[in-house]
């Protein structure tokens, strides 16, 4: 048995379900069973490590994730990460550079408790802010007050200064509010040497980057840009797929979020037999 494929993968979508905000138990049992098999695998996600070590991770290490499996979580689109070894051990680092001002992270909350009904303050970010959608809450009406809210928070960005340096990125569940540096692309770099510290070398495996935004397609470019041979798995292809890319595009018909996500691990666990 031999891995065919280096996964890239999201959270948000993918592996979990952005409905639920919870990891399906056959997603967790592919990943442990890609991972164990000697698939390098690295999260890069705009969660926090506080989500992916308490939602994610407890999954894996439940089927039988162990401390040699090469498995790496990138976490606020590269201002945190850390490497999945065991509970009891995860070393984890924070780019200082990357962190907002305090004082405008108290006015991002205030300004969330206003909308208290439908969205919530991540107290969990280390570096960038965070505002989601209240899981009791339908998104359609989560969607229609994320606007205003986008444009409150921009103005609060304008009056400390900050609105060359840092951007809001509104998602499906959430806006982000972060430094112009973090992204995807940023995440792979960050994915890539935590890897190569591993001892993989990334040329040596078929890569896979799996998203569920038109963002998410930075990790297939960084990976491509770099010569690396990769494809992209789009689990939400309604948010548009980009035309001319240089790599194969990969979607399920009919199939969505972690649905798509787990078609697609199906498929990668079924290879390391072929």
């Amino acid at each position: 048995m031999s891995p065919r494929y280096a996964l890239l993968l999201d959270v948000d979508g993918p592996i979990a379900s952005p409905v639920s905000r919870s990891v399906r138990p056959e997603i967790a049992e592919a990943l442990a069973v890609l991972a164990r098999a000697g698939s390098p695998i690295a999260f890069n996600t705009g969660r926090s490590d506080a989500f992916v070590s308490q939602t994610v991770l407890p999954e894996l290490y439940s089927r039988g994730l162990g401390a040699e499996a090469s498995v790496h979580a990138v976490c606020e689109k590269g201002a945190t990460w850390f490497s999945v070894t065991t509970p009891e051990s995860v070393e984890l680092h924070v780019d200082d550079a990357m962190r907002l001002p305090e004082s405008l992270r108290d006015e991002v909350r205030a300004l969330a408790a206003e909308h208290s009904d439908l969205m919530f303050y991540d107290e969990t970010k280390r570096a960038m802010i965070s505002v989601e959608q209240n899981t009791d809450v339908r998104n359609e009406l989560y969607v229609r007050a994320q606007a205003g809210f986008d444009q409150q928070a921009a103005a609060l960005l304008e009056r400390h200064g900050l609105s060359e340096r840092v951007r809001i990125d509104p998602t499906i569940i959430s806006t982000d509010i972060e430094d112009n540096r973090l992204g995807k692309a940023f995440g792979t770099d960050r994915a890539l040497e935590l890897l190569r510290a591993d001892g993989v070398d990334p040329a040596g495996f078929v890569w896979r980057t799996v998203g569920d935004s038109r963002t998410d397609y930075a990790m297939a470019d960084r990976l491509h840009e770099l010569g690396l041979e990769v494809a992209h798995v789009d689990v939400r292809p309604s948010d548009g797929v980009p035309e001319g890319k240089p790599y194969e595009v990969i979607t399920y018909e009919g199939l969505l979020h972690d649905d798509a996500g787990l078609a697609f691990l199906t498929e990668a666990v079924d290879a390391l037999e072929a």
